[in-house]
């Protein structure tokens, strides 16, 4: 079993029974619903939305049983992976292209816990570039605009086109090198005409389970 799955199986066991259940997105998030099938089909009984199509149609293809946004009402908790974490569990998310959707998922959730291996747990963020999500309407100023605020911003690029979220807009992967004041850089960076929102996830983290290459399983609580 590899370090993600560790993490993910550790956290799926906080799913209990009648429980509403946000899907996270990207290569962590995937174990735990793998996870999650696995227990709805042995009997567990839940209620869920994913943040991406392609987490959608993993849980429906495992028998999850997924509820539109207008039914739900707010989720009892969410599940997902990041891409850094930080001793005060701020995160930088959005790897997967889903940060968007993610941050409305997990903002109408009752707990967030993020599922990480050892490699994502950092002192100072910053080392992976910071995703952004901008409107395609005239993005270059925007992408100009970026890198004003200090940074090397290009765009995310798949088979030779700019990367598509599920909205329809672009990604921006902001090169900082290190992110010393993560709340100020979130507010400067989203009142940019253009950006829809960005990856720094700030005050949200309930838990964080960091799976370590030495088999330990550290859990960090807010």
């Amino acid at each position: 079993m590899n370090l993600k799955q560790k993490a993910a199986e550790k956290a799926v066991e906080a799913i209990q029974d009648g429980m509403k259940v946000g899907l996270g997105t990207g290569s962590t998030a995937f174990w735990a619903i793998q996870k999650i099938g696995e227990r709805v089909a042995q009997g567990l009984h839940i209620q869920a939305v994913a943040t991406s199509q392609a987490s959608e149609d993993q849980a429906r293809e495992l028998g999850i049983p997924i509820i539109p946004f207008d039914q739900i009402g707010r989720l009892d908790v969410t599940i997902d992976g990041a891409d850094e974490v930080n001793e005060q569990l701020v995160l930088v998310k959005g790897g997967g292209g889903a940060l968007l959707r993610e941050k409305i998922v997990e903002s109408n959730s009752d707990r967030l816990i993020i599922i990480v291996d050892e490699s994502k747990d950092v002192k100072v963020l910053g080392a992976f570039p910071l995703p952004v999500e901008v409107v395609p309407f005239a993005s270059e100023w925007t992408l100009e605009a970026l890198r004003g605020t200090g940074c090397k911003a290009e765009w995310r690029m798949k088979d030779g086109e700019r990367f598509l979220t599920d909205n329809g807009n672009y990604i921006a992967d902001c090169r900082y090198g290190t992110i010393e004041n993560p709340q100020e850089l979130e507010i400067r960076l989203n009142q940019i005409p253009g950006v829809v929102d960005n990856g720094l996830f700030i005050n949200m983290a309930d838990q964080v389970i960091i799976a370590r290459a030495n088999g330990q399983i550290d859990v960090r609580n807010k």
